[in-house]
């Protein structure tokens, strides 16, 4: 991905299933290799699913440039809060507002669907989206260990 985009010229839209293989692309960028398949797989999933969001950044040329998750959950200890599931902008367009406008659009819809606050979790090497965050308003307020495991069938594979 190589164009250089003004942040003017981008276009802020909801994801396409079109969108799959830059999806992919910029997913693997993040540090999460997939496949085309499975990113249209999820896209589907994602429409069926709770209240959640996928935003691309699209440059002048209808190529991706970036991508925003953002989804609502209804917690008992804060009531309704979204989260910023993922957030990346293609090597080589970052710093050039991309993912000012991705995190505006998400922050938009998050309000929409009664959110009163939004979270973001980054992994403690991504200093430079630390940086970013802290610019966009958002406060360090915690941190914390994530603990994770894979879920099996009553056949044993994993789901």
């Amino acid at each position: 991905m190589t164009h250089n985009s003004e942040p003017a010229k981008l276009k802020i839209r909801r994801a396409r299933s079109s969108d799959a293989p830059q999806l992919a692309e910029l997913t693997a960028q993040l540090g999460y290799p997939t496949t085309t398949a499975a990113v249209s797989q999820i896209l589907r999933k994602m429409k069926t699913g709770g209240p959640n969001a996928l935003f691309v950044a699209e440059c002048p040329a209808k190529q991706v440039i970036g991508w925003t998750h953002v989804s609502v959950a209804h917690l008992l200890e804060t009531g309704a809060r979204a989260e910023i599931n993922g957030l990346i902008v293609a090597d080589g367009q970052r710093s050039l507002g991309a993912g000012a406008l991705l995190l505006d659009a998400a922050e938009a819809w998050a309000r929409k669907h009664g959110a009163r606050e939004m979270s973001v979790r980054s992994r403690i090497e991504r200093e430079r989206a630390h940086k970013f965050y802290l610019r966009q308003g958002y406060d360090h307020y915690k941190t914390q260990k994530a603990f994770r495991k894979f879920l099996r069938t009553n056949a044993g594979k994993i789901l």
